[in-house]
């Protein structure tokens, strides 16, 4: 993997990755643009009930809303159309946030471009591709762990207009937070309990169990496992899980970072094909990782989770009042029948 960082016209930081060393991203950023972070006004309150940090980041009711694909900013640039990326050609390239959530010192939000080819998805890359989109994730995770301001890394996608998504790009984003999210303190707090009770690893049972009981398996390699959860939130909700624990990507074994393309291609594929209908299913797929450093980081476990809020091929999952108000979530669809559909879908090629 070859890594090329340069600045945008306003310092921000780009970078390219490319799987050979032959590519040249130096072609510079000529748009006139103010000093990044100079309309950046993001503060984290405290919520004094839950405890829970929340960010308030005003100055984005301003970002980039629905472009038309000619003005798509995520595009290469052109002659006579400067984009967001100003090579005319890239593989996968990650740039700091225009109008980031995070920032100032206090964390950082980056877009992670998986191609230049506008009307494509992650699904239809080819496993080299998608192995070079996990050396990115790789790289940044372990780039922005090192910074003092950082305590999580997260990295996700959100696809499709039913998920609330700006830019058809594909493209997915990296949160850098200066604080452990409000799921992941929960997890790490049920997993401590469970250490201080039983002496074992919760992760590690419930990947065990999974992998016993079967009926929620959707599909297994020799490094990974996939399959929906026994209390799945979501319609159709995937959690894949490395058979060996680790805390982060970037402390992946040579052998899952190698299986993890096929595999997870083979995922998105599966949703693609759950519901009859000519666009791609909306989803979030979203990289669960260890805070960055304190108590709990050895018994966390990385894992994906990968869900959809389409729930027949006419209907979507709304979060009614009892979700949005409560967070006591309500599923239409038994975990075994999702899983069961899910296995199907391997075989409607």
């Amino acid at each position: 993997m070859k890594r090329t960082s340069t600045r945008l016209a306003d310092g921000r930081e780009i970078l390219y990755y490319d799987t050979h060393d032959g590519a040249d991203r130096t072609a510079p950023d000529t748009r006139p643009l103010d000093p990044a972070g100079a309309a950046t006004r993001s503060e984290v309150r405290r919520d004094p009930l839950l405890g829970d940090a929340v960010v308030i980041a005003s100055h984005r009711q301003s970002r980039t809303y629905h472009p038309p694909a000619d003005a798509c900013p995520l595009c290469p640039s052109t002659q006579g159309r400067a984009s967001e990326i100003p090579a005319a050609d890239y593989e996968v390239a990650v740039f700091e946030n225009r109008f980031p959530s995070l920032g100032g010192g206090a964390g950082r939000c980056e877009v992670i471009c998986f191609t230049p080819d506008h009307r494509t998805s992650f699904a239809e890359l080819d496993e080299e591709r998608a192995a070079l989109v996990l050396d990115a994730w790789i790289d940044r995770t372990a780039a922005l762990s090192a910074r003092e301001d950082v305590r999580q890394v997260y990295c996700f996608e959100n696809r499709g207009a039913e998920i609330g998504v700006t830019l058809a790009h594909p493209h997915g984003q990296i949160y850098a937070f200066p604080f452990v999210t409000p799921r992941t303190a929960r997890m790490l707090a049920t997993v401590a309990a469970h250490r201080e009770r039983t002496g074992g690893n919760l992760f590690e049972e419930v990947l065990a169990g999974e992998r016993a009981e079967g009926t929620r398996v959707v599909l297994e390699g020799e490094h990974w496992t996939a399959f929906v959860p026994y209390a799945a939130r979501w319609p159709y909700e995937v959690h894949l899980y490395p058979r060996v624990r680790v805390p982060d990507l970037p402390a992946l074994g040579g052998a899952a970072r190698a299986e993890f393309p096929r595999l997870y291609l083979e995922l998105l594929r599966r949703f693609d094909r759950l519901f009859d209908r000519p666009e791609p299913t909306p989803y979030v797929s979203a990289w669960h990782q260890a805070p960055v450093d304190g108590a709990g980081r050895d018994d966390f476990a990385l894992h994906l989770e990968l869900f959809t809020v389409r729930r027949t091929a006419d209907k979507l999952k709304y979060l009614a009042g009892t979700e949005s108000g409560m967070e006591a979530f309500m599923n239409d669809v038994r975990p075994e029948d999702a899983a069961a559909r899910l296995r199907e879908a391997g075989n409607q090629w």
